[in-house]
């Protein structure tokens, strides 16, 4: 009897397993998934008028419940606009780190199409990384900046909590206890800002050095193209011209390097170190809500203590009593919310921190990236103009412009009129393209050690610097 219950049980259980098996995913299916907000922004062009700030224009989408709808087309803020944004951005929420905005006109040249290029790449990398934010996209600010019809201005003013001269003597202080990782994050990231600005300053000498120089180099090749007209010698009076022409080229290639560079890299430094400052303002804001709590903490300890002593008094002042129980309360729950603040403060900023070191490094060492390549670019065009004036200072005459050079002794190969301009490889002569005379040498060397001399064929010749130039165009 209870052999035969429990084989009819048996597919009882199985039965009840198998329906708890199908209810559970129809339950996974009846909970609600989590909505993921989004702000996308595209910028769609840059209108400038003259010297006025530049309008920029673009397109939004948003599924956020705030906006009165999901997409907003042509929308025009101007840079100072966007530029207030940013600094209400910066006030409102100390535990984000606000990315900086890059300038309305870049060392490319305001008007060019590489600077509007630049422009537009900037602005749409910070909207990127705003909008990347869960954070700053949720601001109730947001809502206006988007919808705003015309023009556009915070509604709301947010201010730092210590400005001026009281924040300047507030960071003369030590900083209050800290055992987050943030401890370290401050000192670290104001010395990459010091030592950033001082790259960028360096690199805009170089850049003026180098436009001096090329200013130098324009007037050295009109001089040098000058020397042609009352050169009587057919040959060097078109070497003059043709090298004058080659130096004035070479003088637009440095000027241009020059610009490339600031624009290059320059440009990024300049805004990596915004970047630092911005990042050392918001762990500074940090650590003054942190004394803001510990002055809290001590305020709430003081009004407690009087409450105590109101209650210990022979003669309680129900009036004072109630007057200190609700400053108590009063001071508990500013305490409360400001610790809370500091906390959040604090977690959020563990996470930026990280965030901007990351994308800090990421734009560095790509502005480092194409400042080597339009580096190599620029040295490969100074190459080839030299190599455009080469030929014509071998047609100098039959030695291939040697005779100027005291080498007039070696036999040269001719094609015409002309010396052959090829190239040849590690055992020819750079400047002839004949073959090196050390690779005929088959006898032996020997270095003297009483005196620097060389035996070749069985001769004895000393070096010295009366024919150190003729020996040199052996090897």
């Amino acid at each position: 009897m209870d052999h035969s219950e429990q084989k009819r049980g048996e597919p009882v259980e199985g039965r009840v397993q198998g329906d708890e098996q199908v209810q559970q995913p129809q339950q996974q299916q009846q909970q609600p998934q989590q909505i993921q907000y989004f702000l996308n922004t595209r910028v769609t062009a840059i209108e400038r008028s003259g010297r006025k700030d530049p309008i920029i224009r673009f397109d939004a989408q948003s599924n956020l419940p705030r906006f009165r709808t999901t997409q907003f087309r042509d929308i025009r803020r101007t840079h100072a606009e966007i530029a207030r944004f940013q600094e209400y951005l910066i006030n409102a929420n100390p535990e984000c780190i606000v990315p900086p905005l890059p300038p309305s006109v870049t060392s490319a040249g305001a008007g060019t199409e590489e600077d509007e290029r630049r422009v537009r790449i900037g602005v749409q990398n910070w909207l990127d990384r705003i909008c990347a934010n869960p954070v700053l996209i949720r601001d109730e600010e947001m809502v206006h900046f988007i919808e705003s019809d015309f023009g556009y201005s915070p509604s709301i003013s947010r201010h730092a909590p210590a400005t001026g001269l009281r924040r300047h003597a507030i960071k003369q202080l030590a900083p209050p206890p800290d055992n987050s990782p943030l401890a370290t994050s401050r000192p670290t990231i104001k010395q990459f800002y010091l030592s950033t600005l001082d790259t960028a300053s360096k690199l805009e000498k170089l850049s003026k050095t180098r436009r001096t120089l090329s200013a130098a180099e324009l007037e050295f090749g009109n001089r040098i193209g000058g020397m042609g007209g009352p050169e009587h010698h057919l040959g060097m009076s078109n070497a003059f011209r043709k090298l004058g022409k080659c130096v004035e080229k070479i003088a637009d290639y440095h000027t241009v390097q020059a610009t490339a560079e600031s624009a290059s890299l320059g440009d990024h430094l300049h805004l990596a170190a915004s970047s630092a400052l911005i990042a050392k303002e918001t762990l500074t804001t940090r650590q003054i809500l942190m004394r803001e709590l510990i002055h809290a903490e001590s305020t709430s300890r003081k009004q407690l203590a009087t409450v105590t002593r109101l209650k210990a008094s022979s003669s309680i002042n129900t009036q004072k009593v109630d007057e200190a129980l609700a400053l108590l309360e009063e001071q508990k729950t500013f305490e409360t919310n400001l610790a809370a603040k500091v906390t959040r403060v604090t977690s959020n900023l563990e996470e930026e921190v990280q965030t901007w070191t990351r994308a800090t490094s990421k734009e560095l060492l790509h502005a480092m990236r194409d400042h080597a390549r339009r580096n190599i670019e620029a040295e490969r065009r100074l190459l080839a103009a030299f190599e455009t004036v080469r030929p014509d200072i071998r047609s100098i005459d039959s030695s291939g412009g040697l005779s100027r050079l005291g080498r007039e002794n070696l036999v040269r190969a001719r094609s015409g009129s002309h010396l052959q301009a090829r190239k040849g490889g590690p055992d020819t002569d750079p400047w002839s393209a004949l073959p090196r005379a050390s690779a005929a040498v088959t006898e032996r060397e020997e270095p003297v050690k009483s005196g620097v001399a060389r035996v070749v064929g069985g001769a004895e010749e000393r070096v010295d610097a009366r024919n150190a130039a003729s020996l040199l165009s052996n090897f």
